[in-house]
């Protein structure tokens, strides 16, 4: 089975992009996981700090390579948002296949030198971990937004420039890099989210010279998602979609069956709409 290297690698020479869905429960696992069947296509399972305390770090390590060897698909575990040594060190030791260092709120040194150290870490351990670094603050929540959080860059001119993920990237070591392009983590519920610059995202993928990241795409439109993986994404993330489908199907079987008790009978309907979002945004990735 290809490793997830080469699965980037060949999603890059395409201009194709693989999917990133974040989980914290079982159910969205295998709704995502049956997804990736049905469309023959690999997948990446993220689990950011919080999802990782609430489902445990060697557990999802262990139900993602469960899936993996009785489904027979590439599906691989990314530690996602990961924002110290310490943290990343957990999963580089479990054995996740890749990993997002988010320095995206630090000074640019402390944040290249807290990649850097990351990989000089996995290099010890003899990992083959992926390894992400961030530039540019996007907001920190995959939520239902009421408002743009403070200091995302909605301007060009604001967000992560050519010239500082060249510098990045040459600085750190980073294999992959998720700029801020006009992407916001979380939904905005009145306005819509901001338009993507795709210029930028050329812009960033020439200078930098490795494949990028988007992150946040949940409330990013189907036809900026498609051109954003043209102009050099080669992952690209969606949570939020997930998390409100979950929640919707989850309160509307429990509504519909009030006596049922068996949580394998009303949590069949979460993992169908879980499958069916992912189903849909993956459709968007070719």
């Amino acid at each position: 089975m290809k490793t997830l290297r080469e699965c980037i690698n060949e999603a890059d020479e395409h201009r194709r992009a693989i999917g990133h869905f974040n989980f914290s429960t079982l159910e969205m696992l295998r709704g995502i996981v049956l997804a990736a069947q049905e469309l023959k296509v690999p997948v990446i399972a993220g689990v950011s700090e919080g999802e990782r305390d609430f489902v445990g770090v060697k557990e999802a390590r262990a139900l993602v390579s469960a899936f993996r060897d009785d489904f027979g698909i590439p599906i691989f575990l990314n530690a996602d948002h990961t924002k110290s040594l310490d943290r990343a060190k957990e999963v580089i030791d479990a054995g996740y296949d890749a990993i997002v260092m988010d320095g995206s709120a630090m000074p640019f040194e402390q944040n290249v030198a807290t990649v850097k150290d990351t990989i000089s870490y996995a290099k010890e351990r003899e990992s083959n971990i992926v390894v992400e670094g961030e530039l540019g603050f996007i907001g920190t929540s995959s939520q239902i937004l009421a408002e743009l959080p403070p200091g995302v860059p909605v301007e060009e001119s604001k967000m992560t420039s050519p010239d500082e993920a060249k510098k990045f990237v040459e600085m750190s070591g980073a294999n992959l890099l998720a700029p801020a392009v006009g992407n916001v983590h979380g939904v905005l519920s009145n306005v819509g989210n901001p338009a993507l610059s795709i210029k930028r995202v050329q812009e960033i993928r020439l200078a930098s010279g490795v494949p990028l990241v988007l992150h946040g795409a949940s409330g990013i439109s189907e036809s900026d998602v498609r051109a954003a993986v043209k102009a050099g994404a080669v992952i690209v993330h969606f949570s939020t979609d997930l998390r409100v489908s979950y929640r919707k199907s989850l309160v509307a079987s429990l509504s519909d069956s009030p006596e049922e008790i068996s949580p394998y009978k009303y949590m069949r309907w979460p993992i169908k709409a879980v499958k069916e979002v992912v189903l849909s945004r993956m459709a968007w990735l070719v």
